[in-house]
């Protein structure tokens, strides 16, 4: 945790309201704390994750780094100006947009992922660690401190962590880190619906839907899916191939019962 700091978990005060412009106060405060008296401007990554409710698909996790400049922006209907914000509050066609313009901008960046069966071995919060750990240790240069979105730190370390709630909405940091693995997962999704038409992983991403839910009824999973998931419970016929972890085992112990 930064020395000096409540950092392991700062929540807003009051939450910004949706659609609210990312800026750089998080980022400012870190360089404060981290910077100051001669020593160098820290280098800040910002982490978010995709696909964590998923029942099918990895988990992703995006870890990006800005030199502290202004952020791209894209130009809307009416002469409006869409700015970089969390990609949920973005359309798709606006978080494509971003999607390309933000590698050229920003001072590196990387995608980590586990797998469904990662998550299944692991469990998710574990599964999630793993994907974030791929994705720091994949960037040019390591960071001096983490901004996590939420309010849990899952890295516990190496790396000087600041847990912000709706950090997606207000740091420019995530937000990038946000749509770069938002865009990232479903583009692999909508890869996957190709070989595996009807389960409307090109719509909805392996999230729950009712296509989704019918095509599980009629065809069971595939290799794609998370089979420690309960949804299995809700399917008479394939419930039977629903994995299970033995806490008395260790992490990491599957069987099926």
């Amino acid at each position: 945790m930064l020395p000096g700091l409540e950092v392991e978990s700062v929540h807003a005060a009051s939450p910004p309201e949706p659609g609210r412009i990312a800026g750089y106060a998080i980022e400012e405060e870190l360089c404060a704390a981290l910077g100051g008296g001669g020593r160098p401007v820290p280098r800040i990554a910002g982490v978010d994750e995709v696909g964590r409710g998923a029942w099918a698909g990895p988990v992703v996790v995006c870890a990006a780094v800005t030199d502290l400049s202004p952020p791209p922006e894209l130009p809307g209907r009416g002469g409006r100006t869409i700015s970089l914000t969390d990609s949920k509050l973005l359309t798709p066609a606006y978080r494509e947009g971003f999607a390309e313009l933000l590698p050229g901008w920003l001072a590196g960046h990387a995608i980590g992922a586990a797998s469904p069966a990662e998550i299944d071995e692991l469990g998710m919060t574990a599964a999630l660690r793993r994907a974030a750990m791929r994705a720091l240790e994949s960037l040019p240069e390591p960071p001096d401190v983490v901004i996590l979105d939420g309010g849990h730190d899952f890295l516990r370390g190496p790396w000087r962590v600041r847990c912000e709630i709706k950090a997606d909405q207000r740091s420019v940091t995530v937000a990038a880190a946000s749509v770069l693995a938002k865009v990232h997962r479903d583009r692999l999704m909508a890869a996957l619906d190709g070989e595996f038409p009807g389960y409307g992983f090109a719509d909805a991403a392996g999230y729950p839907s009712p296509v989704h839910q019918k095509a599980l009824e009629e065809r069971g999973p595939t290799p794609h899916h998370r089979m420690s998931w309960s949804y299995l419970d809700d399917l008479p016929r394939w419930r039977h191939l629903k994995k299970h972890r033995d806490p008395a085992a260790g992490e990491g112990q599957l069987s099926l019962l």
